[in-house]
C-alpha cells in the first residue's frame, strides 16, 4: 500500500492530504489495485462505473467502435490521471465507450463510499473532484465534437503541426504504426492512407512507414488557419 500512497501525494486531486491522512483513509476494503496487460479491456462499453480510477502506471485509451466495426481512439489517460469522476455519481453511470490498456497498466480503483468520505474529510478534495468531473466532461465532449466536424486532412494537418512544434523538425518521426496513427486522429486506416497519398500528390508531404516530412510548413499553417 505504501507505494500507491506515496504516488497519490503527487496526484493533483490528492495533494490536499498528507501521507498520514491518506494512510488512515485507505485502511479499509473500499479500494483495490488492478493490473491490466497491453490491449486488455479495462472497462467495456455499457459497463457500470463503480469506482474512481487513478492510473498508477501505464496508459489507457478511450475508444469507440464505428459502424464498420473499427476502433477509433477518442483520448488517452496516463499515470497520475483519473477516470470515472464524471460518471460515478450519475443516475446513468455506464461507460459510454470502451477503455483499453495501451500498455501494461496498474490502476487504483476507489469505491464510491470512500470518495464520499474523502469529500467529507477535505473541502479542497471536494472542490478538486467536482472540477475534475466537469473538466473531464468538457474534454470528452470537445474531442467527440472535433472528430465529428473535421475532415481527415484537417486532422492530419493538426497532428503534423503539433509534432512539428514538439519535435522541432519538419521531419516527423513516427513512434506508432499507421493503424495506431489512424486511431489517434480518429479515422480508419484505409482512409488515412488515401489522404496521405493525396497530400503527397499535392506536394504537402513526403512519407514512409517511419516518418512524415512536411515540405512547406507555411503552406500547412495557412491550410490549418483557413480550415
Amino acid at each position: 500500500m505504501d507505494n500507491f500512497i506515496s504516488f497519490l501525494e503527487t496526484v493533483n486531486l490528492f495533494k490536499c492530504f498528507s501521507n498520514n491522512e491518506l494512510d488512515k483513509l485507505f485502511q479499509n476494503n473500499l479500494y483495490r489495485t488492478s493490473t491490466y496487460f497491453k490491449d486488455s479491456i479495462v472497462h467495456l462499453q455499457n459497463e457500470k462505473c463503480e469506482s474512481l480510477d487513478i492510473i498508477l502506471s501505464g496508459t489507457v485509451l478511450v475508444q469507440k467502435i464505428d459502424s464498420d466495426g473499427d476502433l477509433l481512439t477518442i483520448c488517452s489517460f496516463s499515470a497520475g490521471e483519473a477516470m470515472g469522476e464524471n460518471l460515478l455519481f450519475s443516475h446513468r453511470n455506464f461507460y459510454p465507450m470502451t477503455i483499453t490498456a495501451k500498455c501494461d497498466t496498474e490502476i487504483l480503483q476507489i469505491k464510491k463510499e470512500l470518495i464520499i468520505k474523502l469529500c467529507q474529510e477535505n473541502m479542497k478534495f471536494l472542490n478538486g473532484f467536482l472540477q475534475s468531473a466537469s473538466d473531464k466532461t468538457l474534454i470528452l465532449m470537445g474531442k467527440i465534437k472535433t472528430l465529428a466536424l473535421k475532415t481527415i486532412r484537417q486532422c492530419i494537418i493538426e497532428f503534423l503541426l503539433y509534432e512539428y512544434r514538439v519535435q522541432k523538425s519538419t521531419t516527423i518521426k513516427l513512434d506508432m504504426t499507421k493503424k495506431e496513427l489512424a486511431e489517434k486522429i480518429g479515422v480508419q486506416r484505409p482512409s488515412l492512407s488515401r489522404e496521405l497519398n493525396k497530400m503527397r500528390k499535392d506536394g504537402l508531404i513526403i512519407y514512409d512507414s517511419k516518418q512524415i516530412t512536411i515540405t512547406d510548413v507555411d503552406l500547412l499553417n495557412k491550410l490549418h488557419i483557413d480550415s
